[in-house]
């Protein structure tokens, strides 16, 4: 659109458009979130929207003097604010939400403060609602009602804990008690069956440690415990059947790989839902482990090497527009579906962004890039009311307003709706246009559609901007920020993809695009990216015309009855039975026209389920590790360039044991040997012998020991 004028009258189309526009941009795609832009709720702290089940006596603060205990917060809350249109007028399309579990009741006291679960992470029954945010019938009516106003809901979700334990002292608390549906299992101090890991808290100091102690005081659950995952697995079932359209898993970072693999498998082949997990990262901090994760569980990741960088550039000053370009290009490559990262700016874990007494203008372009970029936009409740808080729980307040005119809620209300009208901000990759210290002109593209943005972050200075060379086709173009305060400009291009010279104003925001009708066919997404044989996955992209065609794994064609439907912006389609490993995507129309191919979606052996490798007396020297490789897709088909590893040998087990955790085919027969690789090893040292040998089970977890094989080193 090249004018105020037809954008306005675009996204009115859009707004009347019947069972909310096209399929891809529709509630009922829980697949994809790349057209949604996320709405984080500290559920507790947005709306009391029902006083009759607040909790009483020391648990509650009235007016939330006392930031640890609860406040009033409800589903309730919640809902009164979807229907009120709080959210769709400022063009939020999904939300969320508090873990929904039932939590502690206990009120602990830690150096004198008394703290409670108002934030739904000290859970005792996962299979049951949270008393404090309301009941069943109460969240199903939240989630219905989202649902009517186009509005995904998506559950926080925390498998690695239940609630503080003490170790000396079992009266701490409620002593990590887990319930089955209001049935005790076990207490951290009374636990026969294991369900818990007693291996001390950790101390961060590797992914290991990390994974297979205790985070804090959080009695830690072990999932290589079969009841563990079984009952995990049954607990999610109930909030997918609730109608949930995501998950933000808590704390990934801390729980086994394979057992996370393994259940985003589960969920993949009951009813796929987009999943995203929190793996924290410092400022500056890239881990490749993170990376990994990312491509290789099944699930997104929230962006923390986006929010940190943002931070820098826009909120500390501590880093420039150059190092922030430095980032979009480096996390392109380093995660293979980079749309499909959760990106935000600050949430319940950080200090919030916006500090009393600066320069709103910060904040207000920090979000202008966030919702202009690649991944999926996150946004922290009160951030478009500029609340402040450092550290937890002041940053976790009660919500201070509900304005509608605030320049944050108006800058989202003009940029959000443009995920949904035009792809490219939805599926687009990123290109870097002009850029110095201050200054970065990018623009988004996916087929013939376009959004260029840019931002001065000098707040005194203006910026000339000469030489700027465009993807948007010649003409004119009005800012879709124009008239709402963010300094921007109108630009015109010229027939040789020039932008004539114009002055970027001190502060500016400018947001421009271009969005004539795709008529190529183009897969913009494909979800979920791993799945097996005979599972739905869901294509959005443009132009697949009314017709069914063919879907393409490798060179397999999917057609016919398998092609559950098809429409032009959307297809599902049943995953065929061929061989596991990665494939490309690729859709052929019913006239024989090909998409472009998506990368990197993996095709599983079949349904999973975890299985713990142990191999005992392996000895290595300084700077070497213990690998596994085996006879199937999952086990890395007896690699040894890329085999599963380097192992644990320090919790759970010690040196010179080894194990490490995989998500394995179920029922399945597997063949396995183990490697030495590292320091002074020039070809990697495999066991001599016969394969062992093992039968993975149908359902819940597994173990296998076996004594090593390998030559002395």
């Amino acid at each position: 659109m090249k004018t105020g004028l037809k954008a306005s009258l675009l996204l009115l189309a859009l707004n009347l458009a019947p069972a909310w526009g096209a399929p891809d941009t529709s509630v009922t795609n829980k697949q994809s979130f790349a057209t949604d832009v996320i709405y984080q709720i500290v559920t507790d702290r947005l709306l009391d929207g029902n006083a009759a089940n607040n909790p009483s006596g020391t648990s509650f603060s009235a007016g939330c003097t006392q930031k640890k205990l609860y406040c009033g917060g409800d589903w309730k809350g919640i809902q009164n604010k979807i229907d009120d249109n709080y959210f769709s007028n400022m063009g939020i399309t999904a939300l969320w939400i508090s873990q929904p579990v039932e939590n502690i009741t206990a009120v602990l006291n830690y150096s004198g403060t008394n703290s409670t679960s108002y934030h739904g992470y000290w859970a005792r029954d996962f299979k049951k609602p949270h008393p404090a945010f309301g009941s069943l019938t109460d969240f199903s009516n939240m989630v219905n009602a989202a649902h009517a106003k186009n509005i995904k809901v998506i559950i926080d979700f925390a498998p690695n804990h239940t609630s503080p334990a003490d170790s000396a002292n079992a009266g701490f608390g409620e002593n990590g008690k887990l319930y089955d549906n209001g049935t005790l299992m076990a207490s951290y101090a009374s636990d026969p069956n294991g369900y818990f890991h007693h291996n001390g808290g950790t101390s961060f100091s590797n992914l290991e440690d990390g994974t297979y102690r205790n985070l804090f005081d959080l009695a830690d659950l072990n999932h290589a415990n079969s009841t563990i995952d079984l009952y995990m697995k049954a607990a999610i079932k109930i909030w997918l059947d609730l109608g949930i359209d995501g998950i933000r898993w808590d704390a990934v970072k801390h729980m086994p790989f394979g057992w996370q693999k393994n259940i985003i498998a589960y969920i993949n082949g009951y009813k796929p839902v987009f999943s995203f997990g929190e793996w924290f990262l410092s400022p500056n901090e890239v881990d490749t482990a993170n990376h990994y994760f990312a491509n290789r569980s099944g699930m997104s990741l929230l962006d923390f090497q986006f929010g940190q960088k943002v931070r820098q550039v826009f909120k500390d000053g501590s880093a420039d527009m150059v190092s922030l370009n430095q980032m979009i290009s480096d996390t392109a490559s380093q995660y293979t579906v980079v749309n499909d990262q959760v990106t935000f700016i600050d949430n319940h874990d950080m200090d919030r962004f916006q500090v009393s007494g600066a320069n709103n203008r910060k904040l207000e372009q920090a979000l202008a890039f966030t919702l202009t970029s690649r991944g999926v936009p996150g946004i922290y409740y009160g951030t478009e009311q500029y609340m402040t808080g450092v550290g937890d729980p002041n940053n976790r307040a009660m919500m201070s307003s509900f304005s509608t005119t605030t320049q944050a809620y108006k800058l989202i209300q003009a940029i959000a709706p443009l995920r949904k009208s035009n792809p490219a901000l939805a599926y687009g990759n990123t290109t870097q246009r002009w850029l110095n210290s201050n200054v970065y002109i990018y623009e988004r593209k996916f087929g013939s559609n376009v959004v260029a943005v840019a931002i001065n972050r000098d707040l005194v200075n203006a910026q000339p901007i000469s030489g700027y060379i465009t993807q948007l086709p010649a003409g004119s173009y009005t800012d879709v920020l124009n008239g709402l305060g963010f300094n921007g400009n109108n630009i015109t291009v010229g027939a040789g993809s020039g932008v004539s010279n114009f002055t970027l104003a001190a502060g500016a925001i400018a947001v421009w695009q271009s969005a004539p009708a795709i008529t190529t066919p183009t897969v913009g997404h494909v979800g979920p990216m791993m799945a097996a044989p005979g599972n739905t996955i869901t294509i959005d992209g443009r132009a697949f015309g009314s017709t069914k065609g063919t879907v393409n794994f490798g060179a397999t064609v999917v057609s016919g009855a398998d092609i559950l439907s098809w429409e032009a912006t959307q297809i599902k389609v049943k995953v065929p039975s061929v061989a596991a490993g990665m494939y490309g995507v690729t859709v052929k129309t019913s006239g024989l026209v090909s998409s472009n191919t998506y990368n990197n979606f993996e095709l599983l052996s079949g349904p999973q389920v975890m299985v713990r490798f142990v191999v005992q007396n392996a000895a290595t020297l300084s700077g070497q590790n213990i690998y596994l490789t085996g006879s199937n897709y999952e086990m890395t088909n007896w690699s040894d360039a890329t085999p599963l590893g380097p192992m644990f040998n320090q919790v759970v087990y010690q040196y010179p044991n080894w194990y490490t955790d995989v998500s394995v085919p179920a029922n399945s027969s597997i063949s396995f040997k183990f490697i030495r690789k590292g320091a002074g090893i020039v070809t990697p040292v495999w066991e001599t012998g016969s394969n062992h040998t093992f039968t993975s089970p149908a359902t819940g977890t597994a173990t296998v020991t076996v004594p090593s094989q390998l030559p002395s080193p």
